[in-house]
């Protein structure tokens, strides 16, 4: 017998649940967790720091304040250039999560264009939405140290160290897992 697959079957997204665990996990682990984020207009982030219609972010306990990961939506405060900021990212805009240090995590189906997010009170966007082409550009991040000018794109402080490479780790690869 099939069981046809309505709403009410799907249930809730997993994402929200994948990321909160996957954040965990490199909490846990000693890990820096850092989120590519699809940017449109439902994104609140420091539009200079965008290229693409992509960022990353640190979304550690040592680089934010207030972390929320919630079901919808993702907030916290973050220091970019030495300026605190409020961060707000729509849950589906999250393109993957994943170790700085190693590169393990998890990928994400970006958004669709022209999808609406959830509804927000106070949700004001800083960069316009966009037609660029997306897509995951990981390789460049999390093997090489931003430049001087891009310090904020990671939200981290800017006298935090940066941590060494494992040895043999060679330059870090994100699986996707089905």
């Amino acid at each position: 017998m099939t069981i046809p697959v309505t709403p009410d079957t799907q249930g809730a997204s997993t994402r929200p649940y994948l990321i909160r665990a996957l954040h965990d996990w490199c909490t846990d682990n000693g890990f820096t967790p850092y989120l590519a984020v699809y940017v449109d207009g439902s994104v609140q982030v420091p539009a200079e720091y965008v290229k693409n219609n992509e960022i990353v972010l640190n979304a550690s306990f040592e680089a934010t304040s207030s972390l929320q990961l919630g079901n919808d939506f993702i907030s916290f405060k973050a220091r970019f250039g030495g300026t605190a900021r409020e961060i707000v990212v729509p849950i589906d805009h999250v393109i993957a999560i994943y170790a700085r240090e190693n590169g393990q995590g998890m990928a994400f189906p970006a958004p669709p264009v022209g999808a609406e997010p959830p509804p927000a009170e106070g949700n004001s966007s800083a960069a316009e939405a966009a037609a660029a082409p997306r897509g995951l550009r990981l390789a460049e991040t999390p093997a090489a140290d931003p430049s001087p000018g891009d310090e904020g794109a990671r939200a981290a402080d800017e006298d935090e160290p940066t941590p060494p490479e494992p040895p043999g780790s060679g330059r870090p690869s994100l699986k996707r897992v089905k």
